[in-house]
């Protein structure tokens, strides 16, 4: 009597799959590192290396200085390690919470001093006519931070980039204009105590009691999974600041040394500074007021908080007489 072998064809199957299922799972767990590497990398925050403003700096006349600087922020914006963040669809960039908020407090400054540039530092007095490429760039800077396509952010920024470029080459040519007096630095100072005094209240919001409103109500306090957006917004500020305060120091010199507002200014840009030191913990801490965990939110309120102090001071100085 003879048996016949029998041979299960499932046995054979089922290695094929578990080799698949293996192979697909490595390449994840591949991917997803590669995805940590890169994320790490690219959350790193641009120093405050000088920008590539002008090779010869003392050739450039009234104005220029400002503008090449604004032009600057723009391209490290851009192209820093990654590129643009805050649009990103797609790991790594999709996780990186931390650096688009960074980049939203660099742009909130680019769109102010665009503004202040077309607004008031291009143009003689109010009833004069706004320079044509700067009433451009304003608006494209303007343009929706996270916009992904039809058209990007980028697209827009590096539009309103060449017009700004535009302005600078008529400035250094004599055919645009820049008015480097007392009233328009203390327009656009004004903006930027604003921004500070905005910031550093809701940095102190993390913590302690809620700010009281008007009609004696309780504001809002800032949720304990947004203070790190928070943190590095006004990371992202002060870092623009620093430059855009120095290129002002520049081109307003005389008029701050006329006002007696050289030293104000040079210590706002002192305390601006002391908000860019590294951050050696992993995560933004947020400990009590007086507990035993450091709260970094509240150190940077209170750089926040002196260097707006200072502001109002210079503002003051500027407008009077």
């Amino acid at each position: 009597m003879k048996f016949g072998t029998r041979t299960d064809s499932s046995d054979g199957s089922n290695v094929k799959g578990s080799t698949v299922g293996k192979i697909a799972l490595g390449v994840v767990v591949v991917y997803l590192l590669i995805c940590l590497v890169i994320g790490w990398y690219w959350s790193r925050e641009p120093d405050m290396a000088p920008l590539i403003v002008s090779a010869e700096r003392n050739q450039l006349v009234t104005g220029e200085y400002t503008a090449r600087t604004l032009d600057s922020l723009m391209v490290t914006l851009l192209n820093k390690p990654g590129g643009y963040f805050s649009n990103d669809r797609f790991p790594p960039g999709l996780w990186l919470d931390n650096m688009p908020s960074w980049e939203f407090g660099v742009l909130v400054q680019v769109r102010d001093m665009s503004r202040a540039l077309r607004r008031d530092m291009a143009r003689s007095q109010s009833q004069s006519t706004e320079d044509a490429n700067l009433a451009k760039a304003e608006p494209l800077f303007s343009t929706n931070n996270n916009r992904w396509m039809f058209p990007s952010s980028e697209s827009e920024y590096r539009k309103g980039m060449d017009q700004l470029d535009s302005y600078i080459t008529r400035l250094n040519k004599g055919d645009a204009q820049f008015y480097a007096r007392a009233d328009n630095l203390a327009s656009w100072v004004g903006d930027v105590s604003t921004r500070l005094g905005s910031l550093s209240q809701r940095l102190s919001a993390s913590v302690g009691r809620a700010p009281l409103i008007e009609g004696g109500k309780l504001g809002k306090t800032t949720p304990w999974m947004e203070i790190d957006n928070v943190f590095y917004e006004a990371r992202g500020t002060s870092w623009a600041l620093v430059y855009l305060l120095r290129a002002v120091e520049h081109d307003f010199h005389d008029v701050l040394a006329k006002k007696n507002a050289l030293i104000s200014m040079q210590q706002i840009i002192r305390d601006l500074e002391a908000t860019q030191e590294t951050l050696w913990s992993p995560m933004v801490l947020n400990g009590g007021g007086f507990g035993m965990l450091a709260n970094h939110s509240l150190v940077m309120a209170n750089y926040l908080s002196r260097a707006n102090a200072a502001m109002i001071d210079l503002r003051r100085l500027l407008e009077q007489g």
